[in-house]
């Protein structure tokens, strides 16, 4: 790799899509000083949108009341929503893409939460521990009002406990499958009983008449446990540091599994926190292979051509915004909506005839709000927009199929622009 290839391929990785200028800047700063500006930045909390709690209408409450509720609930979410990706199109740093990569692992939809302030308030969760070691973060997340919603763990108590948090936490969220048994799901299931959610306060407390106390076998170890003696077990466990390895490589790295040498080395990282492990990440040997090989989710795919094409979703109207959202929907990937608690898919479940289509369809959208860029392109002489267009979308190159189909549309600018949105290269990255 030149040395623009390398950061190219870094900054395409750790953010939502680097622009050309970016790309510049670290070129002339090297490798190591844009992977440490990159990474510096994670673990800060940001100022959230002011939401007050809604979504829930009160018991007895009358139709009216219920129907004004939803209402309420949906236009948040929606604000919530165009918040994040208005953030993440600001963002030049790797802490929004880690706080959306932990929002596809630990998902979460509100689909049934129902309550963006509870959404947001665990997004913020991800952003304050999620650079860090991972144990502090399993004992938030084990807190958090929206996650033992969604998981029914307020329907978790002594009388009646119910299984689906401590079943998801292990299999899905720290350790995976293989690494415990059914007993090790029975018993986490009590420890973790008791706890519920008060919506109005947003907040999830103990009740200790729900709370299932006595000693239990969990993991090999034997005695009474709560969630962060229950956290510090799954963390400490052998199986933790390697599946968190495996996981970051697969939407960080190539797709589909490291190799050993790799997950041991990032599993190693993981004993400073989360940043550690994507800057071994990025400067393990098998990395640089790993160009061409990782699809684009919706989402970033999305964010990277705003970045790109310096379109600001703040100053759009309302009507192009919900163009915008309406594109993500029909790609299949909205913030707040994992279609399911194992989150979205990876690879090529986002290839297909359907999403291309797609692709294209809504690359025509934001051609039609990137003035300044189709301007720039226009200003190019025509042999050489599809040089051009390479560096506007930091593609390294076009495929001579590619490069063919891109040159008989060159005479158009916003065609071009919409055809490179739509090119293998730019969702294969």
């Amino acid at each position: 790799m030149t040395e623009r290839v390398a950061v190219s391929h870094l900054l395409r990785r750790l953010t939502f899509g680097p622009t050309a200028a970016e790309v510049d800047a670290a070129e002339r700063a090297g490798a190591g000083a844009t992977l440490d500006k990159v990474l510096e930045p994670i673990g800060r909390t940001v100022e959230l949108p002011g939401l007050a709690p809604g979504g829930t209408p009160p018991r007895g409450a009358s139709r009216e009341e219920k129907q004004k509720a939803r209402q309420t609930a949906r236009a948040q979410l929606t604000t919530a929503t165009r918040w994040w990706l208005a953030r993440m199109a600001t963002e030049s740093g790797a802490a929004e893409k880690l706080t959306f990569f932990w929002h596809g692992h630990w998902a979460t939809s509100a689909q049934k939460v129902r309550s963006a302030p509870l959404m947001l308030a665990q997004q913020q969760t991800l952003r304050r521990y999620g650079g860090g070691t991972t144990g502090p973060l399993v004992r938030a997340m084990l807190r958090d009002p929206a996650l033992i919603l969604w998981l029914d763990g307020q329907k978790n108590s002594r009388k009646a406990p119910n299984e689906n948090l401590a079943r998801e936490l292990m299999e899905l969220f720290t350790l995976g499958v293989g690494s415990y048994g059914e007993a090790d799901v029975k018993a986490g299931a009590r420890v973790l009983t008791g706890w519920q959610v008060d919506r109005a306060a947003g907040t999830a407390k103990l009740l200790p008449r729900r709370h299932d106390d006595t000693p239990v076998t969990l993991l090999g170890s034997t005695g009474r446990f709560d969630i962060d003696s229950y956290a510090d077990l799954l963390v400490r466990h052998p199986a933790h540091a390697p599946f968190l390895a495996r996981r970051l490589w697969v939407r960080y790295g190539s797709g589909t599994a490291p190799g050993p040498e790799t997950t041991a080395r990032l599993a190693a990282a993981s004993r400073t926190g989360t940043s550690a492990m994507l800057r071994a990440l990025v400067t393990d040997p098998a990395f640089a292979a790993t160009a061409g090989q990782l699809v684009k989710q919706p989402v970033e795919w999305l964010v990277g051509a705003l970045r790109q094409l310096r379109v600001n979703l703040t100053e759009l109207p309302e009507n192009k915004e919900k163009q915008l959202l309406a594109g993500l929907r029909s790609l299949g990937q909205v913030p707040f909506r994992p279609p399911s608690v194992g989150g979205w898919p990876v690879g090529a479940a986002w290839l297909t005839t359907s999403s291309t289509r797609s692709r294209l369809q809504h690359g025509q959208t934001l051609t039609a709000l990137a003035g300044v860029a189709v301007e720039d392109l226009a200003d190019t002489g025509r042999d050489d927009r599809v040089e051009a267009l390479a560096r506007l979308l930091v593609v390294d190159a076009w495929t001579d199929r590619t490069a063919a189909v891109l040159r008989a549309a060159a005479a158009d600018p916003r065609r071009l622009l919409a055809l490179g949105l739509a090119s293998p290269e730019y969702a294969v990255h």
